[in-house]
């Protein structure tokens, strides 16, 4: 029997959840697959604009958004470009970090090698725009390629501490080493430069190491600009992940103590339940709050009142930042990314063609 134009529009825009399988999970909308559709890709299609929620329409959306961590959705497009989207996010948007340790006294129990790599994973705040990458075989550096960073700190008694303490907090002084003890050492003329950047550590509370008195610490670093797909030091981001939107579609009314399981089947503002008449009934209000879970797929007498999809097209991006970039500046950049590889594609192209 031939589909329905509903069914095919099911096939083409929705993932479906079933018991055992998830259906229509690969892209099927290419041009001449579906007899009386139009999926030919042109500029004028994607970039038209309209109140009306069109699936062929691009869109972002922010949902939520704070100094460290940012919600959108990003409507419209496919799933490769959305998972490349992510992917620049996580390794090619750069930043600083620390890459050379020169430990010139290390008399604590932490090895050099531990204590270095402790001192490359910490985030830098200093904007990575305006610096340059650093030159292949230089080993110095310069102000526009440098950040140097000095950890200089010894623990001693103290001597105002009570006879009978045992307290370690109370007994020394500089025992706890922590990031807000790394300084910023200006190179060159950074010190104008740089006047109100305020660069060191994002975060001055992260544990270094403990001393004990005549331990000491004497380290310099050298921060370079880098990208996460070097090493995951230079990642910009704690998390960038993205799903697609639930959909949550009642099939026959729900009422009583079906309701009520119905609604602990999902997660909490998922589904409410209502009084119509005196009777309960259950309701979908948020379906954007599920995580597709199932859950109600175990229940014989709920699962065919149901129907759980996903929005194919609809991704819900979250992205949170180390700090080092405020995440509507890191979701910027990795857009500026992208358009340069495409560019650099379309270059590529054009060259090929005179050759």
């Amino acid at each position: 029997m031939a589909a329905t134009m509903s069914n095919v529009d099911e096939i083409r825009n929705r993932v479906i959840l079933g018991e055992f399988d998830i259906k229509n999970v690969h892209t099927t909308d290419y041009p001449g697959n579906y007899p009386g559709y139009d999926d030919t890709w042109n500029l004028q299609k994607f970039q038209k604009v309209n109140i009306m929620y069109l699936l062929q329409n691009f869109r972002i959306d922010v949902v939520q958004m704070d100094e460290t961590s940012l919600e959108f959705d990003m409507v419209g497009i496919d799933a490769a470009l959305a998972n490349a989207f992510r992917r620049i996010l996580l390794a090619e948007v750069p930043t600083m970090a620390v890459e050379k340790v020169l430990i010139y006294n290390n008399t604590s129990i932490i090895q050099d090698e531990i204590l270095a790599h402790r001192l490359g994973l910490i985030p830098i705040k200093a904007d990575p725009r305006l610096f340059e990458y650093r030159s292949a075989g230089d080993e110095e550096g310069t102000e526009i390629d440098t950040i140097q960073l000095q950890l200089k700190i010894k623990c001693t008694r103290n001597p105002r501490a009570t006879k009978d303490s045992a307290d370690p907090r109370e007994l020394y002084l500089n025992h706890m080493v922590y990031s807000k003890d790394m300084k910023w050492a200006p190179i060159g003329n950074q010190a104008d430069v740089f006047a109100d950047a305020n660069i060191g550590p994002v975060h001055g509370d992260i544990l270094l190491a403990q001393l004990r008195p005549g331990q000491e610490l004497d380290i310099v670093m050298h921060c370079v600009k880098g990208i996460g797909q070097d090493h995951a030091k230079f990642s910009p981001v704690a998390t960038a992940s993205y799903r697609l939107l639930p959909e949550i579609t009642l099939m026959e009314t729900v009422e009583g103590e079906k309701a009520e399981r119905l609604k602990r089947c999902f997660s909490p503002g998922v589904i409410e339940v209502e009084n119509h008449g005196g009777k309960v009934v259950a309701k979908v209000v948020n379906s954007r709050l599920d995580t597709c879970s199932r859950e109600v797929l175990r229940h014989d007498d709920l699962k065919n009142a149901v129907k759980l999809a996903r929005v194919r097209d609809h991704f819900i991006f979250s992205v949170e930042s180390t700090g080092i970039l405020a995440p509507d500046v890191l979701v910027t950049e990795a857009i500026k990314v992208l358009m340069t590889k495409c560019q650099r594609f379309l270059s590529e192209l054009d060259s090929t063609e005179m050759e």
